[in-house]
């Protein structure tokens, strides 16, 4: 199997866990397997979101910037606090359109599915989101179905999940269809962890809306 390239989107204030769980899932495969790209809108230093704040947690390093970002098999596309300024960023808007025409997989986790539906990459789409902001993702597409009760959902090269730590059960779905059964077992004993195989159990979606309602969005 030819080497895949996983294209991790970086922006200010983005969600440590919706990119690093991942990340992690895809590293355990192997160099020859995999290569990983960092990118953002600017080479250099990218700070995750502590909480809500944007701007002030752990600097992570954009290796490229969307000038010169290689070819991408795996775009994944993380959320949290930081995803409210970029929905307004056309720059990002038009990589992710552009990257996700090439991508053989375009995964997001959290509230990245509310940039993929800005950029109208999910148009026709089954997707998912977080479910305590599930209302921001809706907002900004009515041309996708919007799945609540889902852990993940997998809709052709779409791949869209729940919040944070769903971005990893994910991930291993998306292993588990490029590589393999056997290759997505590996990985979640390598990593130790508790894989929960069901994309449609869903044990937040009694959370619905919880911080949406509570931040005026509808």
């Amino acid at each position: 199997m030819t080497k895949l390239t996983v294209g991790a989107l970086l922006y200010p204030g983005f969600e440590m866990l919706d990119m690093f769980g991942p990340l992690e899932m895809f590293s355990i495969l192997g160099q020859d397997a995999v290569s990983i790209a960092m990118v953002a809108e600017k080479q250099g230093s990218v700070s995750a979101a502590v909480g809500a704040d944007i701007g002030v947690g752990p600097q992570v390093v954009a290796e490229y910037d969307f000038t010169n970002a290689p070819q991408i098999d795996v775009l994944l596309v993380p959320g949290g606090f930081g995803t409210f300024p970029e929905l307004e960023n056309e720059s990002i808007l038009e990589f992710i359109r552009e990257h996700s025409a090439s991508a053989q997989v375009v995964a997001s986790v959290c509230t990245g599915s509310a940039l993929l539906a800005k950029a109208g990459v999910l148009d026709g789409h089954r997707a998912t989101s977080n479910k305590q902001f599930f209302a921001l993702a809706v907002a900004q597409s009515d041309n996708v179905e919007w799945i609540e009760r889902a852990r993940w959902v997998e809709d052709g090269k779409f791949f869209t999940s729940s919040g944070v730590s769903a971005g990893m059960d994910m991930s291993l779905a998306v292993i588990q269809k490029i590589f393999g059964d056997e290759a997505a077992e590996t990985v979640a004993k390598g990593t130790e962890y508790t894989w929960h195989k069901d994309a449609d159990d869903d044990p937040f979606v009694s959370e619905l809306n919880a911080l949406a309602g509570a931040m005026g969005i509808e």
